[in-house]
């Protein structure tokens, strides 16, 4: 009958194996790292569309502003709903403080 026996490790195979556990370690690591950038990337251009979208609703605001603050549209205004008109020359009276 044979024994089997278990060989012993040589010198500095303890070395290999810590290397080994220092990869297979690193190897997660990196691809780990790599999925969380993804995730970030993905909501930077997220919020890149945010923005640009404000930028698009605040450029027409600030046309519709103009619109409404046009001064021939005030003056058309005041003139159809409020019967305004511009004074005539006798029409003026100074005021003294």
């Amino acid at each position: 009958m044979s024994r089997l026996y278990a060989k012993p490790m040589p010198k500095g195979s303890w070395l290999l194996w810590l290397l080994w556990i220092a990869i297979l370690a690193s190897a997660i690591w990196v691809s780990q790292n790599a999925y969380h950038t993804r995730l970030l990337l993905n909501e930077l251009y997220g919020e890149y569309k945010v923005r640009d979208n404000a930028q698009a609703e605040w450029g027409r605001l600030m046309l519709e502003q103009s619109t409404w603050t046009a001064h021939n549209r005030i003056e058309k205004l005041a003139v159809q709903h409020l019967g305004m008109h511009m004074p005539e020359a006798k029409e003026v009276r100074m005021v003294k403080p």
